[in-house]
């Protein structure tokens, strides 16, 4: 009961934020949410990915990257702390079009917007959300 309620409080605040913007394509605006709000909305998507598959997400956060030691694969993602600051959660991106660490990219911290399509993709056993195809900008747009 508590899991539909937070859901439904969740959609419900979606659709006022949408509201107030102009006619747009982003689905889930996560970048409008306060911080308790992300937060939860975040966790939902990550206990429940294939509700969100395919939707177009925009979020707000600062910019984090790895690479990993053995196959030099790139990873980039938003940061996103929660209301206290305490419990930050990221989602990983993949910019739309070539970009090259570090040149074309803002120093590690710097705060974007990112805007992409949501899914998921299996790595060493493991499920990881992605917004792929994303466009990132720098600062709260």
């Amino acid at each position: 009961m508590k899991r539909a309620f937070l859901i439904l409080l969740c959609l419900t605040l979606l659709s006022a934020g949408a509201a107030a913007e102009s006619p747009s394509p982003i689905d889930i605006d996560l970048a409008s949410l306060s911080g308790t709000v992300v937060y939860a909305q975040v966790y939902d998507m990550v206990m429940e990915p294939e509700l969100y598959e395919g939707l177009v997400v925009r979020m707000r956060g600062g910019l984090s990257y790895f690479q990993d030691p053995d196959t030099k694969q790139e990873y980039f993602a938003a940061i996103i702390a929660d209301a206290t600051a305490c419990c930050s959660q990221g989602i990983e991106f993949v910019w739309a079009g070539e970009h090259t660490y570090p040149d074309d990219y803002p120093p590690l911290g710097t705060e974007i917007t990112v805007t992409g399509i949501f899914g998921t993709y299996e790595e060493n056993g493991l499920t990881y959300l992605q917004l792929t195809d994303a466009e990132m900008t720098l600062g709260g747009e």
